[in-house]
């Protein structure tokens, strides 16, 4: 009978397998999307690293035109004329030949500081270019090193509640350029210094290299920590000053600060958090600061983007994950099942052939040639166990039809026991109740059936000596004494044991003479009780006539009992009494 909450083997394995390979296959998923998501974070960040290497070599080269472009502009005969319309003209005439990074061209006088010809409208760019007090007063033309370097910072944008968080990353690209001021000295037909040609450029401009790469905005900072450009300048920049000034908030940025400032390159930077929680990651480098107060100092130029634009490819890593592990599980599932199959099957079948036993043939074999060797080894084993089970069912249906067949022959030997037990007892009593009814006709005959009587005493006690021996002839131990005998004394005897019960029951027992002295070799009592079982059959035959003839040594013994009269009904059976 199945008992309640048990489950089958297959059942069991099946689960186990997926228990055991469901999480590992989604092991292995997470562990390759980390990885993924590791690679197109360090592709990013190179990626990054190139780009602030090509802000940082964009700068530099832009400033370097740019003085270039001033220095042979300053020394143009326009600007050594008297003439202001002329001036105006030349200033407009440079502002459309100088590359686009040019906001506006304007010209100043030094000692009155003021506008002589502008495209820039009538403020003033700078105050005073620091040139003035180092330069030579008298001088024919002027040179790369006297251009002086500015930088513009811009205003703070006013916030705009309707800014959205993409438009504070993607801002406009004129919110984004590095406003640069530069002066260069003029000097008039008498080579003395009379003015300061200034432009105002915009840098940062996206080269065409740069497009193929990843996404990113600049980020220009000083080696004091200001901010210098940023595409959002207000929030944006001063959270990262801060981030730089203040130690116990983020560590990670001023150390990454430190190494572009020490131009260490490590391309596994930094990632931080700002304002709504986007995480933003970077690439650096630095670059000699091209402001002339600031020389020996440094800029580190950022290139920074937000994390999710950097893994934007890991959607569709996802999407091709999420459909690779569907289909993994899927099949998984089918080959734990198969394989759940495939090792629950053979024993299944040496299940169902066990449980079936009763019903197959005597011709059906055991399941065998299974592919799993110890599974066959188990087949071959409960083979050889059904076999002997089998072989002692027939052992012990042969034993038990012995112990049918030894019961029955018991009930006979009681049976013949019991005639046996009866015959001297009915010879005891017979004799015994003719002494004492007075039959005897003198003392001698009186003896004669005493002596008769403890014959047939000592009979009975050979009888059941033999009773008591039923233990050695279960055993096979039971002995036979040979010896030599008188036949005739041994007929005497049972035909005097005989003799009474026959004449009790109306009959006559005639034989020839029984005095010729015929030894033979047999055991006494053994064949006594042989001629007792022969000459009593009657009553278990029921026979009124018992002819037999008996041969010995070549002689042949005739006897012949003859029904005198026929004895009543309940003296044809066999019992004990007359």
């Amino acid at each position: 009978m199945v008992k309640l909450g048990l489950s089958s083997f297959r059942r069991i394995l099946l689960s186990r397998l997926l228990l055991l390979s469901v999480p590992v296959l989604l092991a292995g998923v997470y562990v390759t999307y980390t990885k993924a998501r590791s690679l197109l974070l360090d592709s990013a960040r190179q990626n990054l690293t190139e780009s602030a290497v090509l802000h940082a070599q964009s700068i530099q080269e832009s400033i370097a035109a740019l003085k270039a472009n001033l220095v042979s502009a300053s020394e143009a005969v326009a600007l050594k004329s008297e003439s202001p319309t002329a001036y105006q003209k030349f200033v407009e005439q440079l502002a459309q030949l100088l590359p686009h990074q040019i906001d506006c061209v304007q010209l100043m006088e030094l000692q009155s500081k003021a506008i002589a010809a502008s495209t820039c409208a009538n403020q003033l760019l700078t105050n005073r270019p620091t040139f003035v007090s180092s330069v030579q007063q008298s001088q024919s033309f002027a040179n790369r090193s006297q251009v002086e370097v500015t930088i513009l910072l811009p205003k703070h944008p006013s916030r705009n509640p309707s800014t959205t968080l993409t438009s504070q990353l993607y801002p406009p690209k004129s919110t984004s350029k590095l406003k640069l001021v530069l002066s260069a000295p003029v000097y008039n037909r008498s080579g003395q210094l009379q003015f300061a040609l200034i432009i105002q450029s915009a840098l940062l401009q996206t080269p065409a290299s740069q497009r193929q790469i990843l996404s990113s905005y600049p980020v220009v900072i000083n080696q004091e920590g200001q901010v210098l450009t940023h595409h959002y300048q207000e929030p944006v920049a001063q959270k990262i000053t801060d981030k730089i000034n203040r130690e116990e908030e983020q560590e990670g940025l001023k150390r990454v600060f430190g190494k572009a400032i020490a131009q260490e390159q490590d391309v596994a930077e930094p990632s931080y958090w700002i304002k709504n929680n986007v995480e933003l990651t970077a690439g650096y480098t630095s670059i000699p600061s091209p402001i002339t107060a600031e020389l020996g100092q440094k800029w580190v130029i950022l290139a920074v983007t937000p994390v999710d634009i950097a893994l934007a490819g890991l959607k569709e890593i996802q999407h091709v994950l999420l459909i690779f592990t569907c289909g993994l599980i899927g099949a998984t599932l089918l080959a734990t099942m198969y394989v759940a199959r495939e090792l629950a099957r053979p024993l299944e079948q040496l299940r169902d052939y066990a449980l079936n036993q009763s019903q197959f043939l005597p011709y059906d074999r055991i399941p065998q040639n299974f592919k799993i060797r110890e599974v066959n080894q188990l087949s071959e084993a409960f083979g050889g166990m059904i076999e002997r089970m089998k072989h002692w069912a027939e052992e012990l249906e042969a034993t038990w039809k012995e112990a049918q067949t030894a019961n029955k022959f018991k009930n006979e030997f009681l049976a013949n026991t019991s005639h046996e037990l009866r015959t001297p007892l009915n010879a005891i009593i017979g004799c015994l109740r003719l002494i004492r009814d007075g039959f005897c006709d003198n003392r001698e005959e009186e003896i004669d059936f005493l002596q008769r009587a403890d014959h047939a005493a000592m009979h009975l006690l050979e009888i059941i000596n033999d009773v008591l021996d039923m233990a050695k002839i279960e055993a096979g131990k039971l002995s036979v004494k040979i010896e030599p005998i008188y036949l005739w004394e041994l007929l005497d005897e049972v035909i005097n044991l005989q003799t009474i019960p026959i004449q009790q029951k109306g009959l006559e027992f005639h034989t020839s003479d029984l005095h010729q002295g015929i030894i033979v070799p047999a055991d006494p009592a053994k064949l006594k009780q042989v001629l007792i079982n022969v000459v009593g059959m009657e009553d278990l035959t029921g026979s009124y006539q018992l002819p037999f003839t008996l041969g010995i040594g070549g002689l042949v013994l005739s006897a012949l009992i003859v029904l005198a009269t026929r004895p009543p009904a309940n003296q044809r059976r066999p019992g004990i009494g007359p």
